[in-house]
């Protein structure tokens, strides 16, 4: 079998930075109703309609009263207000409140003019109609003034903000039914090889089934795309192209996995560069150096090892920032935590970052790693670790910085 041999090989350093470089976040958008934005970056600017409140109501039940009339109200000798009627959420705000009155009110409802404070149901004693109170009611206690919220025009959504639960709420509260976002990114994948056979399918001899488009598409689905994948193509550089050409015109990211090394039908490092600008193939990183990117049309295309444990280890670090920025939103999509080394961890060779898939609980780091080979190398880990070249082994007790993984990206820690 012949075989070629890498050219220089791409730090795990430029690597991000060309990645970096060469992704345009989507420019695309659409509208959808406010109950399914969240976590969604808006792409407009949201002022508010009106104030909120739009006008003064209780933020309390218990009874509407001029704290003026209530200045004298002593424990031991109670003032004595006359109840005159109720007042709901839903119901026309009343007339003005008199001299002496008092008006029973439900949280939401409208203060009557006059009134400027709610005296709670569990500090007053009531007779019929007389209501006695022994405590002064303060100005303004437990009201909610008009614009107290927010007011017209108040800045509530800038395009390019994540939406959360309280910015809908927000947009909700000023009348609006509908959030305009941009688009989820769309991701092709494309397994290749001869061997390989999709899940449900019989096997035939030497086959194996293929598994990596399952395992990206799950990745990808929960860091926020929308993934899509075809059926295995067969080790054909014509096939291969066309099948790489058509993701590019359905997605705005294009996964290949298989292909990419230097052996015989290793047919992507001669394709990518057929139908794109190649920016690299080969990265210094253990597991997956196979692997080589090329911009094509606009679009980003990423040619990822066969092996499973190097393909989704590479989705960890390579693919997912590639994801966020496509999809605008902020950060790599980790967050970085300090932990212990439970056990020891061999790392062979110098010239080479190392990938160590971590399962950290109560701050002790366990490596999961197998072989890159096995999927089960990373089915326990909810981190990982890029083991700069030249440090070595990883030392029983040894502080390290982890870069966890959110659920459902990777499983999360029992709880305490």
């Amino acid at each position: 079998m012949p075989y070629h041999g890498f050219g220089r090989l791409t730090s795990v350093e430029e690597v991000q930075r060309l990645l970096a470089a060469a992704v345009r976040p989507i420019r695309r958008t659409e509208s959808l109703p406010l109950e399914h934005g969240i976590g969604r970056v808006a792409s407009e600017r949201y002022v508010a309609r009106a104030p909120v409140p739009r006008f003064r109501r209780a933020s309390w039940d218990g009874y509407a009263v001029r704290s003026r009339d209530t200045r004298d109200a002593r424990t031991g000798g109670p003032i004595e207000l006359t109840i005159v009627g109720e007042q709901f959420a839903e119901t026309p705000r009343r007339g003005p409140l008199a001299r002496g009155e008092a008006l029973e009110i439900a949280t939401g409802g409208a203060l009557p003019n006059g009134s400027d404070a709610v005296t709670p149901y569990e500090e007053v004693r009531v007779e019929g109609t007389r209501l006695f109170l022994s405590t002064p009611a303060r100005a303004g206690a437990r009201v909610a003034s008009e614009g107290e919220d927010f007011r017209k025009g108040a800045l509530l959504v800038r395009p390019g903000e994540v939406l959360s639960a309280a910015a809908l709420g927000a947009l909700a509260a000023t009348g609006r039914s509908s959030v305009r976002v941009y688009e989820r990114p769309r991701v092709r994948i494309i397994p290749n090889g001869n061997e390989l056979v999709g899940p449900g399918r019989r096997l035939g001899p030497g086959q194996i089934y293929e598994l990596n488009h399952v395992a990206l598409a799950a990745f990808c689905a929960a860091a926020g795309a929308v993934p899509s994948s075809v059926k295995p193509v067969r080790d054909d550089r014509g096939a291969i192209r066309a099948a790489l050409l058509k993701g590019l015109d359905a997605a705005d990211l294009v996964l290949a996995t298989g292909g990419s090394s230097v052996g015989e039908r290793d047919y992507l490092p001669r394709v990518f560069p057929e139908i794109g600008k190649l920016l690299f193939h080969g990265v210094s990183v253990r597991p997956g150096k196979p692997t080589l990117a090329a911009v094509a049309h606009g679009r980003l295309l990423l040619g990822l090892p066969g092996h499973p444990t190097s393909c989704l280890s590479n989705a960890y670090w390579l693919v997912l920032p590639v994801l966020r920025k496509l999809a605008r939103l902020p950060g790599s999509g980790w967050t970085e935590q300090p932990a212990r080394m439970a056990e020891p961890y061999p790392i062979s060779g110098s010239g080479f970052t190392t990938v160590v898939p971590l399962r950290v609980d109560r701050g002790l780091a366990r490596p999961t790693f197998k072989d890159s080979s096995a999927i089960t190398s990373l089915s326990g880990a909810n981190g990982f670790l890029l083991r700069p070249p030249g440090r070595g082994s990883l030392a029983k007790g040894e502080r390290v910085l982890v870069s966890l993984l959110p659920s459902p990206l990777a499983v999360p820690p029992r709880p305490p």
